[in-house]
């Protein structure tokens, strides 16, 4: 396998201003180790990839920035004009939650264009598939408000730059980022030609969406899927509404190209989720969606980095993403496998979890 790597330094530079985790220093919040969103995560992944070899394995590059008529496919000219002018005074933020410092405009136009080269570079046949270390995040901007830490909506702006250019008709957006993929649900909610399927802990951010029963409107009824899950699912949970929801409902849809929204915060580590998943998981959850892209697609999978905030382990789950998207021998162990091992629910809450599955699998009709 060839698999594209898409980085740029620049996205490690990307700054959060003046936070103690989620919340904003003064009054009587003192100063802290800033935003959960932080470049170390990312730059550790990489580093690990080059320890281990595997960096030696990937045909890792950087990409254009992002264009204006990029977008101006997504955002309105008014959203785009006031970022600008805020990012060349210096920052602040525009949204719920979602500051940045100097250059936080020309950074995010970057971690963009990593997500539509990685794309282009797949549906051309440069790669067999490939991964954007994109930062900052998007899948929860909205085309007029950024927020969880996301300013531009850099699968959207990827998936309507390669349609533009006749590259991709029908696609399938895959998040399995913890926090529902509200973004992405609403620029593609009332179209049939992307399917946006987010998998995430229930009531997590945003408080008030991705029920269930959210499937989309007009002519995108039916071509939105959001599996919440309740806090405490483990690896057995994620497979099984994998095998039972998401794949099938990638078979049901055909699309020529899959794209996942590639999040590592439901670890069993990180800070903002109560989820009990590990390499393996993700690992799993990997091999089926390779699998499906190579039965539906000629293998062309592209994943966008989104969130994830324990420093220590996201860039193992994120090297046993790219040690399966590679086809790579070399492995580098979770540091916490005994940990992922001895905290998974038990068979009562598995039970419990199948329940809800199969409720939705009925609902579905799959």
């Amino acid at each position: 396998m060839t698999t594209g790597f898409f980085w740029d330094e620049r996205c490690f530079w990307h700054s959060g201003g003046n936070y103690a985790g989620l919340l904003q220093v003064g009054g009587l919040i003192q100063p802290g180790g800033g935003l959960p969103e932080n470049p170390e995560t990312k730059r550790r992944l990489v580093n690990l990839m080059r320890v281990t070899g595997l960096w030696d394995d990937l045909a890792t590059q950087q990409a254009r920035a992002a264009t204006e008529e990029d977008l101006l496919r997504i955002h309105p000219r008014e959203y785009i004009e006031s970022f600008k002018a805020k990012s060349a005074e210096g920052g602040g933020e525009l949204g719920l939650r979602t500051p940045f410092g100097p250059d936080g405009f020309d950074i995010a136009c970057v971690s963009a264009g990593l997500a539509k080269a990685a794309l282009f570079a797949t549906l051309k046949g440069e790669v067999d598939n490939a991964y954007a270390l994109s930062r900052p995040p998007g899948h929860h901007c909205l085309p007029d408000f950024p927020n969880g830490f996301c300013l531009l909506a850099n699968i959207a702006i990827a998936i309507e730059a390669a349609q533009t250019n006749k590259l991709t008709d029908r696609v399938a957006v895959i998040d399995w980022d913890v926090h529902h993929g509200n973004g992405t649900e609403a620029i593609f909610y009332d179209r049939d030609d992307v399917l946006t399927i987010s998998l995430h802990q229930e009531r997590n951010y945003p408080l008030d969406s991705g029920d269930f029963a959210d499937r989309g409107s007009d002519g995108g009824d039916g071509f939105n899927l959001n599996i919440p899950l309740p806090p405490g699912t483990g690896h057995a949970g994620y497979v099984e509404a994998f095998e039972r929801l998401v794949i099938p409902s990638l078979h049901a849809f055909q699309p020529d190209a899959i794209i996942v929204a590639c999040g590592y915060d439901a670890s069993l580590v990180d800070p903002l989720s109560r989820m009990i998943t590990g390499g393996d998981t993700f690992r799993a959850m990997t091999d089926m969606t390779m699998e499906a892209a190579a039965e539906l697609c000629d293998g062309r999978l592209m994943m966008a980095h989104e969130g994830g905030y324990s420093e220590v382990h996201v860039p193992f789950l994120g090297h046993a993403v790219l040690e399966s998207m590679s086809g790579s021998d070399i492995h580098a162990p979770d540091p916490f496998q005994a940990k992922f091992e001895g905290q998974q629910p038990g068979d009562r809450f598995n039970r419990y979890v199948s329940t809800l599955i199969a409720e939705m699998e009925d609902t579905l009709g799959l």
